[in-house]
């Protein structure tokens, strides 16, 4: 098979948007065309976590952060479902390919290893946005949570689609069987998403918890997104959005060096 170095110079310029919109499009279209699990599920597991909390506390929990604890847990849970689902459409996209075999019809095209990434992303990116457009409906018709910084609300989506679809894509790659796909999901991604803020405020931590809260990026996604939907957070926006677009380049960055060398790519 070859492999996606030494290329020979392409008739269509330095990037083929032919090639990326189409892998962007197939991305796209693998989970809209099951839009009942992968758009429906998401919001209906959203609804039951806050259902659950809401039962399991009840309504004499005291306000978190100067807010009530259902309007603070619901970017949360927001954000959460984002960043499951980006992981997801580019774990199991690359996973299935490379089970199945039909790896090579990605591989063989002109696309560089670029425009493989980016257009992988796309997949992750558009799922985790249009999912927490969804929830974020759910929330405004039942909670009555109307983002307050509806633009900063949307950039940490978009950072926390992007984040997680790389590492999906990383993960996709390193594994080799469902089995090492479900280790990785288990053991890396859930424990990054529910020990980063998702239910409490990291403030109430213990010191070294809370330090160790501080390195995970996903707190700063959730803190991010939380601030965008309520207006409060547990640390600076700004200084959440510069770690979490220096994470998503590196992971961007080591996840190209995979495709551009082929590892456990090969045939």
């Amino acid at each position: 098979m070859q492999i996606l170095t030494d290329q020979p110079e392409r008739r269509f310029g330095a990037i083929n948007w032919m090639g990326l919109y189409t892998l962007a499009q197939r991305e796209t279209l693998r989970f809209l065309s099951v839009w009942t699990q992968t758009l429906m599920a998401p919001l209906v597991t959203a609804g039951l976590f806050l259902m659950i909390f809401n039962i399991a506390i009840g309504p004499g929990r005291p306000d978190v952060m100067g807010v009530p604890f259902l309007t603070f847990l619901a970017p949360g849970i927001m954000m959460m479902t984002v960043i499951q689902n980006a992981f997801a459409n580019t774990s199991s996209s690359m996973v299935i390919a490379k089970v199945q075999g039909n790896i090579v019809d990605t591989l063989m095209p002109p696309l560089s290893p670029l425009e493989i990434l980016l257009g992988y992303l796309a997949g992750g990116v558009v799922r985790g946005v249009l999912i927490a457009c969804v929830v974020a409906i759910a929330l405004a018709l039942v909670l009555g949570l109307v983002p307050q910084h509806p633009l900063i609300a949307l950039i940490f989506g978009i950072l926390g689609g992007a984040f997680m679809g790389a590492l999906g894509l990383f993960a996709g790659i390193f594994a080799n069987k469902f089995d090492q796909m479900a280790a990785i999901t288990n053991f890396i991604v859930t424990p990054l998403a529910f020990l980063s803020g998702t239910f409490y405020s990291v403030e109430a931590l213990p010191p070294l918890l809370n330090g160790i809260s501080h390195a995970n990026p996903v707190f700063y996604l959730i803190d991010g997104l939380r601030y965008g939907m309520i207006g409060v957070s547990d640390s600076a926006p700004l200084v959440g959005f510069a770690v979490c677009s220096g994470a998503t380049l590196l992971v961007c960055a080591v996840t190209w060096q995979m495709l551009r060398t082929g590892y456990r790519l090969k045939a």
